[in-house]
């Protein structure tokens, strides 16, 4: 049975709006995350993600009020994550209406918390995010090329991006949001390497997060292996809607809800 690809809208949210840059640097507002989040659920977007984007460089928590709000609002599958740090914090984010939770920062500080929170809430609730980004030159090479990266892409941590893929499967994630940390907000098309080489190395679904920019970029993602794609700034910005990805992805012959 082929399964039907999922088309996310990603809300990158600062002090309670939604922003947008190159990179994860020179942010611009992008507008309302509860207003945004009921207009992507009206075009027929497939689930929502919600990401506080400096909750974890800022050392606080994720913003429950504008979860709780941008919950109210949608009918899709809502993930949420930035500042998740513990089984507590994904039991609130629950309550406040998420359906999913996204973890980076807190799993590479302490890589238990994943099997913690997967087994108390279940796989399907637990997202790692591996934010992974070319090894610079001068730094110490990793196995895959790639290291993951914290908060926000400004942190290199020296860790292979597919090992940690692995690992965080091992640990009973029950998906990878595989965050591009090069190819963010440039419109230049996903990374198909790497899109590849973490597919290869996981069983579980893969988002495709980072470098959409044309229609034509989502279906050689889902070639590459993603099971979902995911993209902020073309949406936000009415350069794309939902639909004009869904139908170009259908003519390329692929299954979409």
């Amino acid at each position: 049975m082929t399964l039907a690809v999922r088309v996310i809208p990603c809300l990158d949210v600062d002090a309670g709006r939604v922003v947008k840059g190159v990179n994860f640097e020179n942010l611009r507002d992008a507008g309302d995350p509860v207003e945004l989040a009921a207009a992507y659920d009206a075009q027929g977007a497939d689930e929502l993600t919600f990401l506080d984007v400096t909750a974890s460089s800022g050392d606080r928590g994720t913003m429950i009020d504008v979860v709780t709000r941008t919950a109210e609002q949608i009918f899709i599958p809502l993930t949420v994550g930035g500042g998740v740090r513990t089984v507590d914090d994904v039991d609130r984010l629950l309550r406040a209406g998420a359906d999913k939770v996204s973890v980076n920062t807190a799993a590479i500080a302490n890589p238990d918390v994943l099997r913690a929170m997967s087994e108390r809430f279940g796989s399907q609730c637990i997202v790692l995010s591996v934010d992974a980004r070319t090894v610079p030159d001068g730094v110490a090479p990793t196995p895959s090329g790639w290291e993951v990266t914290t908060h926000g892409g400004k942190r290199g941590t020296g860790i292979d991006a597919i090992e940690w893929a692995v690992r965080g499967q091992e640990l009973g994630v029950g998906e990878i949001l595989l965050n591009s940390m090069d190819a963010d907000g440039t419109k230049a098309g996903f990374d198909l390497p790497m899109l590849r080489a973490v597919r290869a190395a996981v069983t579980v679904p893969v988002i495709a997060s980072g470098g959409a920019g044309r229609v034509e970029d989502f279906a050689p993602a889902v070639h590459a292996g993603a099971d979902a794609v995911l993209a902020a700034s073309v949406f936000h910005f009415g350069d794309l809607t939902i639909g004009q990805v869904k139908d170009a992805m259908r003519g390329e012959g692929i299954v979409i809800r």
